[in-house]
């Protein structure tokens, strides 16, 4: 059966639904979602989503989507595809960027704004030793000293384990639990189920609609929807024959799509040197 709306999965589809100006009140609903009470959003404004080192001889930082709240909090929000090696550090990393571009010269007290790091992973994490349920799809993760107390309040990660979201239509209670339904089968629905009917998600849907699309950006989404089929169809490859191989064949694709290296680097997990050889 013909898709009548597009993959949230794709880079195109990710960023239309959340990552443009117009789907500004879409992305608060979601993050609304996932903060407590006490730090609900009222604003958003979107930022550039390239942060650059201070060196150009550093590497930067390519974000799917980046903005800040109207209490200058700063929200990193990243759609993942691929395991790789270093996936933790890497968001650990990207997280210093937003901390960094604080700093003020002169006479500062390093009072920070709070940092949210948020991936949606279209993956699981394995044996990543969270000492939870292995179904769990949700982990909120903080600084904490060796008994367990926060240390750090400001600095929050939020992993989505997609695979292991596993909820019913009649399962689901959370403005949480029906975003996540919507996200991992926007792609499958051809009608609105009615627990996700209300206002917000209709504009989701209408802006996922692929009748709605123009010509050029269906043709962006049909290009994004390729890599995205042929990415899939590596990995799988790779993950079955077990060989580092399977991670040169996707760069190699992506190079041939001239895909950036930022972008390589975050779907294969190799160095760019490794990229460049290829």
């Amino acid at each position: 059966m013909k898709s009548k709306y597009i993959n949230p999965f794709t880079d195109f589809g990710f960023k239309k639904i959340f990552g443009e100006e117009a789907s500004k009140p879409l992305l608060l609903d979601f993050l609304n979602a996932l903060l407590p009470e006490s730090g609900k959003i009222v604003d958003l404004t979107f930022k550039n989503s390239e942060q650059l080192a201070e060196t150009e001889e550093k590497r930067r930082a390519v974000y799917d989507i980046y903005c800040e709240n109207e209490r200058g909090e700063k929200f990193i929000v990243e759609l993942q595809k691929a395991k790789q090696n270093y996936f933790r550090e890497r968001t650990i990393y990207y997280a210093t960027f937003p901390i960094r571009e604080q700093g003020e010269k002169g006479d500062w007290d390093f009072n920070l704004k709070a940092v949210y790091c948020i991936g949606i992973l279209d993956f699981t994490f394995g044996n990543a030793n969270f000492d939870t349920d292995k179904d769990e799809y949700e982990h909120t993760i903080k600084l904490k000293n060796q008994n367990g107390k926060t240390f750090y309040e400001k600095l929050t990660f939020i992993y989505f384990e997609m695979p292991n979201f596993r909820k019913t239509e009649e399962e689901l209670k959370t403005r949480l639990d029906k975003w996540l339904y919507f996200i991992k089968h926007l792609e499958d629905f051809q009608v609105i189920p009615n627990i996700i009917a209300d206002e917000v998600f209709q504009q989701a849907f209408d802006k996922a609609e692929l009748a709605k699309l123009g010509s050029i950006e269906m043709e962006e989404y049909e290009r994004s929807l390729k890599v995205f089929r042929d990415l899939n169809g590596a990995f799988t490859t790779a993950h079955d024959e077990g060989k580092v191989e399977g991670k040169t064949e996707i760069a190699g694709f992506m190079k041939a799509e001239n895909e950036t290296i930022e972008k390589i680097i975050k779907y294969t997990g190799l160095t760019k040197e490794e990229i460049e050889k290829l």
